[in-house]
């Protein structure tokens, strides 16, 4: 049954730390994959979650970055992959599978932002392709794993981004209309917002429950590609290069994807979009806020759509049963 959109009153909050959004609990036994979980608020995910007990895969496109972010961390392993590279996907979920036969939970963390035009192997827009396909392959090929681990949950980390736009689901990679990086942002995020849907949609009658995340805004090397002068223009940091107030911590903006990928208050929950350790408020399409989830991305038919379009760019059909 589907989650209602609408806060729990969870307890928890904007300045929730990762390891508090656990609430308490423990993980010793499971098995859990963070994809770029070794830098941001990803390394903090990693930290909580292999704190509690979990033993923690974290996949990397630089796997030498990856060993030293990682180095004196227990219950911590690390692995190639590259989320623009199908055979690396491939590579990466066969290894893992050879070697374990249950995934309690994933997080689809790694990420890029308002990058210049680039594109993948294939000629697909790299934000779109990162962000969203990559995911959408990798956790199709995990499938296996995630079933038999009987109650695993996925996260897919969103963005407030998502208020830009909905995919475009006819022209995705920029072929026919100009590229504009924040458009691209706007579109992947909302992607990866109804990736949530309509994997819960598939995956709750076998116990894969999924939800969307937007961990707030945190200062981290996601914003590699703005230079400074964008992020003064745009209030996050001031004149002399102070961040702005409203913004989390990496540990304060991995708690959410932890509450969601942990938490008992999340129990039988799934198909959501979550903020600040709660299921967030769903806004009107044209609100202004920084907060909220706009409809096109928890809309069923539109994550359907975009799952079958999902499907034809990757070449793949996500296993039925």
């Amino acid at each position: 049954m589907a989650t209602p959109q609408q806060p729990i009153k969870s307890g928890y909050g904007l300045r929730t730390e990762a390891s508090e959004a656990l609430g308490g609990r423990r993980l010793d036994g499971k098995v859990a994959i963070v994809t770029g979980g070794y830098s941001g608020l990803g390394l903090e995910t990693t930290k909580a979650l292999a704190g509690a007990g979990a033993i923690v895969i974290v996949p990397a496109r630089t796997p030498e970055k990856a060993q030293a972010a990682l180095v004196g961390i227990a219950n911590v392993e690390q692995a190639a992959l590259d989320l623009t590279d199908p055979a690396s996907i491939d590579a990466f979920a066969g290894g893992f599978l050879s070697r374990t036969k249950k995934l309690d939970i994933l997080i689809n963390n790694a990420a890029i932002m308002a990058s210049p035009l680039m594109r993948d192997a294939r000629g697909y827009e790299a934000q779109f392709a990162t962000n969203h396909l990559g995911h959408f392959q990798l956790t199709a090929r995990l499938w296996p794993a995630l079933k038999a681990a009987g109650g695993a949950r996925v996260v897919s980390l969103s963005s407030i981004g998502h208020r830009i736009c909905p995919p475009d689901l006819e022209d995705p990679s920029f072929e026919r209309t100009p590229y504009d990086k924040w458009i691209a942002y706007g579109r992947a995020k909302s992607a990866n917002a109804l990736f949530a849907v309509g994997l819960d949609q598939r995956g709750a009658g076998h116990g894969v429950r999924a939800f969307a995340v937007h961990p707030g805004g945190i200062m981290t090397d996601l914003q590699r590609y703005m230079p400074e002068e964008e992020k003064r223009a745009m209030g996050w940091i001031d004149e002399n290069g102070v961040i702005n107030e409203r913004f989390k911590t990496p540990s304060q903006g991995a708690a959410t994807s932890v509450w969601c990928a942990a938490n008992a208050q999340m129990e039988g929950q799934g198909g959501v979009y979550c903020e600040d350790c709660d299921i967030a408020v769903a806004v009107a399409a044209n609100s202004k806020e920084f907060s909220g989830v706009r409809p096109w991305a928890i809309d069923r038919v539109l994550a359907d759509r975009l799952w079958v379009l999902s499907e034809r760019m990757t070449g793949l059909s996500f296993p039925a049963s």
